[in-house]
């Protein structure tokens, strides 16, 4: 369920790729460390580790396709624990979006090409650790016309957004559409009475009205009962 975006009541969404794939990489970047100023030890670490993020960024509008977009955001940096200490280790922990299976492979690829690239023209290691989370969530066409159409005969088509585009969320349902095909659809329970000043989900100040619950009892047993009708072949 939305708290914003759109009016209560409304589902939205579209067909194929609906959702992003999102993954996590942790980039340690490695060296002597020491005291600071150093005496001995190269004080490297801290800015390689922002060369690093400003690369990554670069990379991002430069090594993909305008039409294939890419987010990779850091979200972490830490290093040291004291302002004249320098560690053997600085950080960057990074989400990773993207809307294709090549994409997700490629920018896996390149996201380490460019941290060992940057670390190693400083005389610097880097050590890669890439979790893999939810892959792009992807609507089947024919399986969303269908459940967009009992959206429409239960509710009225006023009650049904197609999105002009995907968004950068992700969804753990985009697992079981890379095994069957079927429609994952949003729903809206902004509880704001303008939608333009609702806060989103992931604001502390968002807020949800579960009137809209009914209705979604009365779409889910209405789809499992055209869907049986039609058959699963």
């Amino acid at each position: 369920m939305y708290s914003a975006d759109h009016a209560f009541g409304v589902c939205f969404g579209r067909p194929g790729t609906q959702m992003a794939a999102s993954d996590e990489v942790r980039i340690t970047v490695r060296g002597r460390g020491g005291p600071a100023p150093p005496r001995t030890a190269p004080s490297t670490r801290y800015p390689v580790a922002c060369e690093i993020v400003l690369a990554l960024q670069t990379m991002v509008t430069r090594r993909f396709s305008i039409w294939e977009p890419v987010v990779v955001t850091v979200g972490r940096i830490a290093g040291g624990p004291k302002d004249n200490i320098i560690a053997d280790e600085a950080i960057l922990e990074a989400t990773v979006r993207t809307f294709s299976g090549a994409t997700r492979e490629l920018a896996r690829e390149l996201i380490g090409q460019v941290a060992g690239g940057v670390a190693q023209a400083h005389g610097l290691t880097v050590g890669i650790h890439w979790v893999e989370g939810y892959p792009a969530t992807v609507n089947d066409p024919a399986e969303f016309g269908f459940a967009r159409g009992v959206v429409e005969d239960l509710f009225g088509q006023q009650r049904f957004a197609e999105m002009p585009e995907p968004e950068a969320g992700a969804e753990d349902f985009s697992f079981v559409l890379e095994q069957v095909p079927g429609a994952y659809l949003n729903v809206s329970a902004c509880a704001h009475p303008r939608v333009e000043d609702a806060e989103d989900n992931h604001s502390p100040r968002a807020t949800f009205d579960d009137a809209v619950l009914p209705d979604l009892a009365l779409l889910l047993a209405e789809l499992a009962i055209r869907r049986c009708a039609l058959g699963f072949g």
